[in-house]
């Protein structure tokens, strides 16, 4: 029997597999995927997350992968500055903020799993079927995309890492209806060439009362863009097909982004140059969930974006499930062999705070529709901080997830 099963081998199961190895938990991770790819675009890992991914032993393969963000700066459409703020190292925090490209930590974090875990320690091709909760153990029944063959395992616990769709909280939770849309959409692209601007580790979010811009380098003479554009009112994601529902890998088009920026002329930026200097450019409505009251039951939880998928307005989503992940294994590690109290006191901890930063990232989208003075800005970037970062006095004394006794 395995003692615990992930389902889902993103960003979050890959953290909680080498976290549950580093606390002396055997895992097994099952991957929908045939083949675990370099897909997607820029993302960021805030330094509570950079903290946790730092002590499994991954910091200099961050320094690698990465670009140490030194600041943010808001503007306007005609690149005059309204609010510049420190970040990671420069705003006093012990750990770095990174931006890197999402493909590229993924594939880290896989070779690291098989390095530390084994070689079959990820099962791609294995798509989760649904499960049974007894008081002894889960029974998961899973399909090989390859065969059709269908297999169950028992394992003591059962962590549904399984992204925004998940499988496994449809079947804690079947009665949820449609995703929360913000009304906003976005498309995302990774321009090559760029020449840097600013400070050259400078993330820029510009704004001109419709249009938000978001850019920042990822390394290797990259720069990450994301445009927002608002074309509805907030409120449950339509499912009439008049707004294309969530799909990582849908292209967007060039010409309909561009048609929204026109207009702007940063100076030390090109915007049209940017989106054009793009190969592929993805495509997605903002979407988040309600907060859930409790995640999971008995032996089963969740994590990452299935357990609180939020608006990327705090570049935060991927931080937080690290954070779960740690929270995890540092509970699962102290629980004596009692997994359904570990489960428990893990989403005691996590559940709340998680949910927290859901509320601000929905504060935070929503400023991002109106053009803020400085006083503004620096307050919504404060009480975000507050809400999901933690003050930097805080995270710097916080003590260490990794359980007594391990290294």
């Amino acid at each position: 029997m395995t003692p615990v099963l992930i389902a889902g081998g993103g960003i979050g199961g890959l953290t909680a597999a080498l976290s549950l190895h580093a606390a002396g938990i055997d895992a097994v991770v099952v991957e929908s995927a045939r083949r675990i790819e370099p897909l997607g675009v820029g993302m960021n890992l805030l330094p509570h997350g950079v903290r946790e991914l730092m002590e499994l032993g991954l910091g200099d393969d961050l320094a690698d992968l990465g670009v140490a963000t030194g600041e943010h700066m808001f503007c306007d459409s005609a690149g005059d500055e309204l609010f510049t703020e420190p970040r990671g190292l420069a705003q006093g925090y012990r750990w770095p903020q990174y931006s890197v490209h999402r493909g590229e930590l993924h594939l880290m974090l896989l070779k690291r799993v098989r390095e530390r875990l084994g070689p079959d320690a990820v099962r791609t091709g294995t798509r989760l079927l649904d499960f049974t909760d007894g008081p002894d153990t889960v029974r998961v029944r899973v399909t090989d995309r390859a065969t059709d063959a269908v297999e169950t395992l028992d394992a003591e616990a059962l962590i549904g890492a399984d992204g925004l769709h998940s499988t496994v909280r449809a079947q804690l939770h079947p009665d949820e209806g449609p995703l929360s849309w913000s009304g906003q959409r976005m498309w995302r692209g990774v321009a090559e060439g760029v020449p840097p601007f600013l400070t050259g580790r400078s993330m820029v979010i510009a704004h001109d009362g419709t249009a938000s811009l978001v850019a920042y380098p990822i390394g290797r003479d990259r720069t990450n863009w994301v445009c927002l554009v608002r074309v509805g009112e907030p409120g449950p994601l339509p499912e009439d097909g008049t707004v294309d529902a969530v799909d990582d890998h849908r292209t967007g088009q060039l010409k309909e982004v561009l048609a929204h920026y026109e207009g702007w002329s940063l100076g030390w930026l090109d915007v049209p140059e940017l989106l054009e200097r793009s190969d592929r450019i993805l495509e997605y409505p903002m979407v988040d969930r309600e907060p859930l009251a409790a995640w999971g039951r008995g032996r089963v939880t969740l994590l990452g974006d299935a357990a609180h998928p939020m608006y990327p307005a705090g570049a935060n989503g991927a931080s937080q499930a690290v954070l779960d992940a740690r929270v995890l294994a540092y509970e699962l590690a102290q629980a004596d062999g009692d997994t359904v109290s570990a489960l428990a006191a893990y989403e005691r901890t996590r559940l709340p705070a998680s949910s927290d930063v859901v509320q601000a990232g929905r504060m935070m989208e929503r400023a991002g529709g109106m053009l803020l003075n400085r006083e503004q800005l620096t307050f919504i970037t404060e009480m975000y901080r507050q809400k999901a970062d933690g003050e930097v006095t805080e995270l710097n004394a916080r003590p260490s997830l990794t359980p007594p006794g391990r290294s």
